[in-house]
């Protein structure tokens, strides 16, 4: 089950915000063998001065469209299925809703089975 938060700056459609969803959870489903509705995304907006970021950071040029995606998932994915899925998240974006691929950040976070609790206080992976 990966949870998946999304951080941008303030001010995108509701259309937009449905997208990087839809495009985030695309992905998943493609690379990382995610069963259908296992679908826990957060999305947060934020004023310029709450979101910063270097524009140039390893001579990648950001804008202030500039999207991060933080996922926590399973670990065991191997790093080819990583690629995938860092490459189908931005195509996703690039395709709808328009995104530049340099303003998709994407950061991932394995953690054990065990570190999970999807309700009724029970560790069900454990």
């Amino acid at each position: 089950m990966p949870l998946v938060r999304i951080a941008l700056r303030r001010g995108k459609s509701p259309a937009h915000l449905t997208a990087l969803r839809n495009g985030v959870y695309k992905a998943m489903r493609e690379t990382f063998n995610v069963p259908e509705n296992d679908r826990f995304i957060v999305i947060s907006q934020h004023d310029a001065d709450e979101f910063e970021y270097d524009p140039n950071y390893l001579g990648i040029a950001r804008s202030d469209d500039l999207v991060i995606v933080q996922i926590t998932c399973n670990s065991g994915r191997t790093v080819e299925q990583k690629k995938a899925l860092y490459q189908g998240i931005a195509d996703n974006f690039s395709t709808d809703p328009g995104l530049r691929i340099e303003d998709v950040l994407i950061n991932l976070v394995e953690v054990s089975k065990e570190n999970w609790s999807f309700g009724n206080g029970i560790a069900q992976y454990a």
